[in-house]
């Protein structure tokens, strides 16, 4: 018999799951989702998960806190078997977890016990994993603990941004979700406990951790800057001589197959392969495209065209 299913969740990474469960044989009874931000009109945040919840005759639920009495005698009227969770952003309290029978299972961006926590796609490239993927479980208290449903993996492109490894694995998530709850519902599926001497953490990142330590490896400094796109981001200002710093966003970078030289770290450096390489703690980096405050992306010789940088110019702090 099809399951009676409460999707909760809120951003983009939710919207593929939300689709097929709808798409499946199974019945998607509400959408439970944060409430919108922003003012009004045209000021107003656009929501694409509850529009497309509105489109398809979904009842939709925005409360401030889930946890409340209120909110959870409202979850209960919904009368659904299975809690699915992406991407909501709320806590949820065992009250909440205890509502349907089958209990909540959620769809994380991460191979579990690896990068539990808010920012799995970020940190999986930060530290540059091989692959990563997605795994479904079931929500206990303890944060992203609970005995894993379903896995699947996928390798991490050399030059993939979080944006990108978003998608791919939002998509991933929305064919493994609708297996697991086929399992579920079939009385098949089977869990895995987590193994919690492999767990790492992903916490999330505060807008303040895209600034770059150009006393890191370049290696490093190239990750940190696919890991941020599109939000945080990695920035550094650049300091020239008789002008203010100004702060600069890093797109595209490469690390130059080289020794590091006796420059200090932050140094712009002359070199024949790029017009903008800066000195890192182990060798130079190029800077491929970048965009000023204020400004569109541009190359870097976009920008030099500008504002002349010449060697001995640096990046860094915006004190110096």
């Amino acid at each position: 018999m099809p399951l009676r299913i409460l999707f909760v969740g809120t951003g983009t990474f939710a919207q593929p799951a939300l689709e097929a469960l709808l798409a499946s044989s199974h019945q998607v009874v509400g959408l439970v989702t944060q409430p919108d931000r922003g003012g009004t009109g045209k000021h107003q945040h656009p929501h694409p998960l509850k529009e497309l919840a509105l489109a398809r005759g979904l009842e939709v639920f925005q409360p401030a806190n889930v946890n409340t009495e209120e909110s959870l005698a409202r979850l209960k009227e919904f009368a659904a078997d299975l809690f699915v969770v992406a991407a909501y952003g709320q806590i949820l309290k065992m009250p909440f977890l205890a509502i349907p029978r089958l209990g909540a299972i959620n769809i994380h961006a991460s191979l579990l016990p690896r990068h539990r926590g808010a920012a799995p796609i970020n940190f999986s490239i930060l530290a540059g994993d091989a692959e990563t993927g997605v795994s479904i479980f079931q929500i206990e208290p303890k944060l992203d603990s609970g005995p894993v449903w379903g896995m699947i993996s996928t390798p991490i492109g050399a030059k993939e941004t979080a944006g990108q490894l978003e998608d791919r694995l939002s998509a991933l998530g929305a064919g493994l979700v609708t297996q697991v709850v086929d399992q579920m519902d079939q009385g098949t599926a089977t869990s895995q406990v987590q193994d919690s001497s492999f767990v790492t953490l992903a916490p999330k990142m505060p807008k303040a951790f895209g600034l770059v330590d150009w006393t890191k490896d370049a290696a490093f400094i190239e990750r940190q800057v696919r890991a941020l796109q599109p939000w945080p981001t990695a920035y550094s200002f650049l300091h020239v001589q008789g002008q203010p710093p100004q702060r600069i966003v890093l797109i595209d970078v490469d690390p130059l197959d080289e020794a590091a030289s006796g420059e200090t770290h932050g140094i712009v450096i002359g070199h024949a392969a790029a017009p903008l390489v800066v000195q890192t703690g182990t060798g130079p980096l190029a800077i491929r495209k970048l965009q000023p405050a204020g400004k569109r992306a541009m190359t870097a010789d976009d920008f030099l065209r500008g504002r002349p940088t010449p060697p001995g110019s640096s990046f860094g702090p915006e004190q110096a």
